[in-house]
């Protein structure tokens, strides 16, 4: 099934400040956007606002997930029509292990969308599966969700969540920063086997080319000031590498 995350004209505010000015982008089922730009310019935000995060307040604008109006609905209810967040500091969950949650968040998921839940050994079967192509040890999914975690774990830790919960879009917010070089190729076969996999459609917000070296984004936005000032393809990307954010913040 095809999916599309449809963003219009739409401007952001946290309490009195304006943050995203009027931003327009379309994500297809199987896309990579990438969405690049210097620390302040509402990159964050931007994901944030998708997802629902209440303190995000849209003055005007709209987001439509498969020609469905989500702007006002709940971050619950957006989850369960098949959107993903891939936080920038995933929160450690004491007490709840990894396994746990993704079986309940799945079930939910599969509910509201009509499916039939997975029993607990059907699940972990897919959740093994899953694991084992992520090259994530096992004795992650037992342990407290992130609690005692490395940034790199927390964010190998999400690209399973990703995985293995197959939303429609993924909003993976800067999933590449603290990560080493080998951390950094797993995330980046972990973003590509959810798009070759599921044809989940991606928006990546990254500071830095490295990652889309790997990855091989579609698309490439660069954002400044809240908003989208350029668009092209991954030569764009390699562009800021050379000359950085100056031209664009004049």
């Amino acid at each position: 099934m095809m999916h599309t995350l449809d963003i219009k004209k739409l401007i952001v505010s946290i309490g009195e400040k304006k943050i995203v000015n009027g931003v327009s982008l379309a994500i297809n089922s199987g896309e990579i956007h990438a969405v690049m730009g210097p620390n302040g310019s509402g990159k964050s935000t931007l994901a944030s606002t998708i997802m629902g995060k209440p303190h995000c307040i849209v003055s005007s604008g709209t987001i439509q997930l498969d020609g469905e109006e989500i702007t006002t609905s709940s971050p619950t209810d957006r989850a369960r029509k098949g959107l993903f967040l891939g936080f920038q500091y995933p929160v450690e969950i004491p007490g709840v292990a990894g396994q746990q949650m993704l079986r309940l968040s799945y079930n939910s998921i599969a509910a509201a969308q009509g499916r039939s839940p997975l029993s607990p050994k059907e699940f972990n079967e897919r959740l093994k599966t899953a694991a084992a192509e992520l090259h994530l040890p096992t004795e992650f999914l037992h342990r407290s969700l992130n609690e005692g975690f490395s940034g790199g774990e927390k964010k190998k830790m999400e690209m399973l969540q990703c995985r293995v919960l197959e939303p429609a879009i993924a909003l993976l917010d800067e999933t590449d920063s603290g990560l080493d070089v080998d951390a950094l190729k797993m995330i980046s076969t972990g973003i590509r086997t959810v798009v070759d996999k599921l044809n989940t459609g991606i928006l990546l917000i990254t500071h830095y080319q490295r990652i889309l070296e790997y990855v091989k984004p579609h698309f490439v936005h660069v954002f400044v000031g809240g908003k989208i000032v350029e668009s092209g393809g991954p030569e764009l990307a390699e562009k800021i590498e050379r000359n950085g954010y100056a031209e664009y913040t004049k």
